[in-house]
């Protein structure tokens, strides 16, 4: 089954004005890095990226018909989505032990494991006919 591995960070939601030091953002990237090859190494890694902080964000909604942007999250929240992982896990509890391993989660974080929904194989197919003939 397919998980996603969801990082929650304070500095995500509210960025400092400055970067950590270069050294302790290396040490970080490189355990991100290995956590990341450890998930290839068990089969687990789908996909993964890292996501800019929440003020560079968009939210888009549909108004009578019309589309309205808002600068920023749509919540106003401490923490924010600072990125994701896409696994495959035999089931939850091992998906919650990859999470366990996050280094979001040794930095303060909080990390939200939830199911990805996996959709027939002919899903696509059947929606994009229904969209071309309305």
């Amino acid at each position: 089954m397919r998980y996603a591995i969801l990082i929650y960070d304070e500095n995500t939601a509210s960025p400092a004005p400055e970067l950590p030091p270069p050294d302790v953002l290396q040490q970080v990237m490189d355990e991100y890095n290995a956590y990341t090859q450890m998930l290839k190494n068990r089969g687990a890694f789908q996909a993964g990226e890292a996501l800019e902080p929440n003020p560079t964000a968009t939210t888009v909604r549909i108004k009578d018909g019309q589309r309205i942007t808002t600068d920023g999250p749509f919540a106003e929240t401490k923490e924010g989505l600072g990125g994701f992982y896409i696994i495959e896990a035999k089931d939850l509890d091992e998906a919650l032990d990859y999470a366990a391993q996050c280094p979001g989660a040794k930095y303060g974080g909080s990390i939200e494991v939830r199911p990805v929904v996996d959709l027939p194989a002919d899903y696509a197919p059947t929606a994009q006919a229904a969209a071309a003939a309305s």
